[in-house]
């Protein structure tokens, strides 16, 4: 389980291809490092991921297919930024929304706008996903947790603090990229069990 709140935003440093699987060695400090173990869950971009390897600076996640295919990662590349998040231990505090590190869907940045007062992202995703997005609520984005703003029938807008800027790897995605979304599961919950006692009554 993960919070959703982004430790750090670190490098990709090489890609090793496979047929149907892609091993990414990520650079991560001796702080992020400290305590993990081959078989720890790490959240990468919001995709819950497990560590198959480290090295002195180093850790390794190998991603197979039907990840690639579901989440932003396979079109990374040397050189690129990831958010990180190790798994929740217990004691920490949860500053953000319970995230499970599954991703749900990708959505498209259909919007960037950027002044001196603010840095807003329009978001695009499949209208039967914004069922679950509300107005105010939580979602994940890339493993962020990130409270929604204006809501439309297949898109919702992020507005976002220099903090989560300096912190995470959004500044870096441009109009036409995807990025990771992950569902809040108490509001998917609430409304799938809604739309059952509704269709049960008036059905």
């Amino acid at each position: 389980m993960f919070t959703g709140i982004v430790q750090a935003k670190c490098e990709v440093v090489a890609i090793h291809r496979q047929t149907g699987l892609n091993t990414y060695e990520i650079a991560m400090d001796e702080s992020l490092r400290e305590g993990l173990k081959i078989g720890a869950s790490v959240a990468t971009n919001g995709v819950c991921l497990t560590v198959t390897k480290q090295t002195s600076s180093h850790v390794f996640f190998d991603v197979m297919e039907e990840t690639l295919n579901l989440t932003n990662l396979a079109p990374l590349q040397v050189g690129d930024w990831v958010n990180i998040e190790r798994s929740l231990t217990f004691g920490s505090e949860i500053g953000g929304h319970i995230l499970s590190g599954h991703v749900h869907t990708q959505a498209v940045i259909s919007e960037v706008s950027h002044t001196n007062s603010h840095y807003d992202l329009r978001l695009t995703v499949d209208p039967k996903w914004m069922n679950y997005i509300l107005y105010k609520g939580f979602v994940g984005v890339n493993g962020c947790s990130l409270t929604v703003g204006e809501v439309t029938d297949e898109s919702f807008m992020l507005h976002l603090i220099p903090e989560t800027l300096r912190l995470t790897n959004l500044e870096q995605y441009k109009a036409g990229d995807k990025l990771n979304i992950e569902i809040d599961s108490q509001t998917q919950a609430i409304v799938d069990t809604v739309e059952r006692v509704l269709a049960k009554r008036f059905g």
